[in-house]
């Protein structure tokens, strides 16, 4: 009788979560870490998946670039081509404009050559009983195709389509003129009631864009205090949701206190800088100056359900437009003798010596 009882245990290990990535732009991470992307491949790569699901992250602007716009917008249209509910706050007296700006997604050299004469194939005999295999784990996909990919190249020359404007749930607010945070506080608490954190399978996930948060056209701009309650309250919303807020501020607009507790409170924690135009000194050390257009700096990145710090190869990276068109974050190196190139961070490079004299490998 004993031995047909089946034995209880306290520890199970979480399988409901199992199908949650079937939906578009989540993923799994470590200890129970589920990931949405940035909308940038490389930033992605670098904080090891992705924005935490459930994290406020922080952008502290530069004063002489607006180098964290690119930053919002690919962030923003990330979540629109993934049908991801947006929430879109900025001190403009129209944000609504603002969507005009977002980048539209890359198409891939795959779909390219994927619309071939389907006569060439007449030749392929050996392989067509894998055909069936190609589109079984496919997740690289194009929105006007019907496919997804979890994180897209985008073409900052080229607007989003109206396609992924039109029908969407994105509710833009602005902040100019507010005489307090209680208006904002209320949509963003209603906004996050959509996507409530439980055991069931996640349904959907929705996206937070503050833009300036503590700007000057804001009437709130001098209640520190009360600005920084709001983030603190903002940030456990998320925590008993299935959203991400990202919250751009300019730090030299505070007082060093608030900024200090502003960059502690924050979950990931980043800054963008701008690059002088003319550093001869930046020039003869870094390789790529004259491609750089500004300055990525990683100084926090979430830790949730760990308590292990995150150690990142390196925290600075250089911020460049490949083509004009994609953004691409690569790491600072020291110029070498030939004047070589450096590479994306996507693609590690090795250790390796480039001088002309000789070649040392490790």
């Amino acid at each position: 009788m004993a031995g047909a009882k089946a034995r209880a245990s306290s520890f199970s290990r979480n399988v409901l979560g199992a199908s949650s990535p079937q939906i578009p732009g989540l993923k799994h991470g470590p200890n129970g870490t589920m990931f949405i992307s940035s909308g940038i491949p490389d930033l992605d790569k670098i904080l090891g998946g992705g924005f935490s699901l459930g994290s406020l992250v922080m952008v502290m602007e530069d004063a002489e670039a607006p180098h964290h716009m690119l930053l919002l917008r690919n962030f923003m249209s990330q979540g629109l081509v993934h049908n991801q509910p947006l929430l879109y706050a900025s001190p403009a007296k129209d944000p609504r404009q603002f969507l005009g700006t977002l980048p539209s997604p890359a198409v891939p050299k795959d779909d390219k050559s994927s619309h071939r004469d389907p006569d060439q194939d007449k030749g392929l005999r050996i392989a067509w009983q894998y055909k069936k295999y190609f589109g079984e784990n496919q997740q690289n996909f194009d929105s006007q195709n019907g496919k997804h990919e979890f994180c897209n190249n985008f073409d900052l020359r080229k607007p989003l389509e109206r396609q992924f404007l039109t029908g969407k749930c994105i509710d833009c607010a602005s902040i100019q003129d507010s005489p307090n945070l209680v208006t904002l506080h209320d949509r963003c608490a209603t906004f996050l009631s959509q996507f409530p954190r439980s055991d069931s399978n996640i349904s959907c996930v929705g996206r937070i864009a503050i833009q300036s948060f503590c700007a000057p056209q804001c009437g709130y701009s001098n209640m520190e205090w009360d600005m920084h309650s709001f983030l603190r309250s903002l940030k456990g919303m998320l925590r008993s949701s299935n959203a991400v807020a990202v919250v751009t501020f300019p730090p030299t607009l505070l007082s060093p206190s608030s900024s200090i507790r502003w960059q502690h409170m924050a979950d990931t924690l980043l800054s963008v800088k701008a690059i002088p135009d003319e550093d001869k000194e930046l020039a003869t050390l870094l390789t790529g100056y004259q491609d750089m257009v500004g300055l990525l700096n990683v100084q926090k990145v979430a830790q949730i359900n760990t308590q292990v710090p995150v150690i990142l190869e390196a925290t600075t990276f250089s911020i460049k437009l490949q083509k004009r068109r994609y953004l691409v974050l690569e790491c600072l190196n020291q110029a070498p003798i030939d004047g070589s190139s450096g590479s994306s961070y996507g693609t590690s490079g090795s250790c390796s010596g480039s001088s002309k004299t000789g070649s040392l490998d490790f």
